[in-house]
């Protein structure tokens, strides 16, 4: 009974979330900004060349420019109608699409990106139930609201796209771990100086499990190219997470974790694995206190499932860009971000815990 529960819970809790589909519009270029998002993904390739839910030993590489609408609220994503006239001003469309033959036509073209940017790359890593489009919107929606510095590539792993397709997507999160790691490499291949790792839900113990193998190969280089790691709502077992940042012999840096524990997702994830938090529900700092992390409690900004308020909050958004954008932001020391911060602070060793609240100032910007 206990988990039929859980699986009407799940289907309720998205059940009116519209599902994102790729919608081609060259001529959107003209009206939105655009947001080129380079892509290696394990996602199976289908007949009609699009990117499924089924798991491929290779890596594919590809390449989608993704037009952010003006007319838009922070934080807000707006799918095109699967009936009717697709509006540039309103809606995000992929003005163009390219699938690459070979790692080697990737390379090129990320490395132009990567030298017009001063070879900073951003790697994103999306959470689980979430389809091939839906990934690539929200790095598009993210890089853009959170002016993320330099080339922007996303790892897109073969994800269930299911409510219930927990156990499906677990599976192929360890599946996808060789694929993020290729895919580090190619982007250290392509000309990376320094490469900032933003992971959300269970793509964050993908890239935790990947950054720990990497470790054990005792691949310096590359860890050594990872200029931070930020975790967004991370759906990992703590005791887990403790053991795989020791197994590196200590986390890159900087790595902040941004939760809640008003997450829904997170609490249905904790039920389902029989325990009482996640990472990304974390109450108590102590519980990582040996290890050198950064937590923000971003509770007080939380709405609906609150699974990804760092993205979806226009508040929170707000904040981050008044702050300082977020090269600047990891660039300086922990002593440095805590002052920059709004909030409650609280330090356990190694670990930091910065409770985030709302501004007046904030919430005035946001009002104009």
């Amino acid at each position: 009974m206990t988990r039929i529960l859980i699986s009407l819970f799940l289907v309720l809790l998205t059940a009116c979330t519209p599902r994102g589909t790729v919608t081609l519009d060259p001529a959107a270029a003209r009206v939105g900004q655009v947001e080129k998002i380079f892509i290696g993904t394990t996602r199976q390739q289908e007949q009609d060349g699009s990117f499924g839910s089924h798991r491929s030993e290779q890596v594919r590489f590809a390449r989608y420019d993704i037009s952010v609408p003006p007319e838009r609220k922070l934080g807000e994503i707006n799918w095109p109608p699967r009936h009717g006239t697709a509006n540039p001003k309103r809606h995000f469309l992929t003005t163009d699409q390219i699938v690459y033959q070979n790692d080697t036509l990737f390379r090129q073209d990320l490395r132009a990106q990567l030298s017009a940017n001063g070879g900073e790359a951003v790697i994103f890593v999306h959470g689980y139930n979430n389809n091939f489009s839906e990934g690539v919107y929200r790095v598009a929606q993210f890089a853009h609201d959170l002016k993320l510095p330099g080339a922007v590539v996303h790892y897109a792993w073969p994800s269930a796209a299911e409510p219930l397709g927990y156990a499906y997507d677990r599976d192929s999160a360890l599946f996808a771990r060789d694929g993020l790691e290729s895919l580090l490499h190619e982007v250290a291949a392509a000309g990376a100086k320094r490469i900032l790792l933003v992971a959300h839900s269970m793509g964050a113990g993908l890239t935790v499990e990947a950054l720990r193998q990497t470790a054990i190969r005792g691949d310096r280089h590359t860890l050594d190219m990872i200029g931070g790691v930020i975790l967004i709502s991370p759906d990992i077992d703590v005791d887990v997470f403790r053991r795989s940042a020791h197994e590196m012999g200590g986390l890159p840096q900087p790595f902040v974790i941004f939760g809640s524990d008003r997450d829904k997702f997170l609490r249905l994830s904790a039920l389902l694995t029989g325990q009482e938090e996640r990472l990304g529900s974390l109450s108590d700092v102590s519980k990582v206190a040996d290890l050198n992390v950064t937590f923000m409690d971003v509770s007080e900004f939380s709405e609906g499932a609150g699974h990804f308020t760092m993205g979806d909050s226009a508040a929170l958004i707000l904040l981050m860009d008044r702050i300082a954008d977020v090269e600047g932001a990891f660039e300086n020391d922990r002593r440095s971000r805590v002052g920059l911060l709004p909030g409650v602070v609280l330090t356990v060793q190694n670990a930091t815990q910065i409770v985030l609240h709302p501004v007046a100032g904030v919430a005035s910007d946001f009002a104009r």
